[in-house]
């Protein structure tokens, strides 16, 4: 998909634009971090840094060696998360913040079988368990 976006946080306070191509579908983790983070389950979409712009106070929580998940420090809504190893990595950006999300559809589904029993995510979408995903992500030990 290839139009301009934009998309903020619940107070307002934060504004964020995709400006180029992203993947209009939506990935979703069900590690304990992310359980943790989100109260449920965490749910993204990928946006290239060069094309994420950022207007506003952003806060940054370093959440492992290589991840750091972003919030507005006034609401607590939940921005992003993005791995901090390189500069080139996407931004796995928030789709609640997006009203041209709303229509998306799933794509991806990691730790299912770490999955809160309330959360069933139907359709015909990639799943991965906990050892099916980080046998692909050897950087990711999420044991916690």
């Amino acid at each position: 998909m290839t139009r301009e976006m934009t998309g903020k946080c619940l107070c307002g306070s934060v504004i964020i634009t995709v400006t180029d191509a992203h993947d209009p579908s939506v990935g979703a983790c069900h590690c304990r971090m992310c359980q943790r983070w989100s109260g449920g389950v965490f749910l993204c979409f990928e946006a290239k840094p060069g094309t994420v712009g950022v207007r506003g106070e952003v806060a940054r929580y370093a959440s492992s060696a290589f991840a750091e998940r972003a919030f507005c420090p006034r609401c607590g809504s939940h921005l992003w998360m993005r791995d901090t190893d390189s500069a080139d990595a996407p931004y796995d950006l928030m789709p609640g913040l997006f009203d041209a999300a709303a229509g998306w559809p799933l794509r991806s589904e990691i730790y299912t079988d770490r999955a809160m029993a309330c959360v069933s995510l139907a359709g015909n979408h990639e799943r991965a368990t906990e050892d099916e995903y980080e046998a692909k992500n050897s950087h990711v030990n999420e044991r916690n």
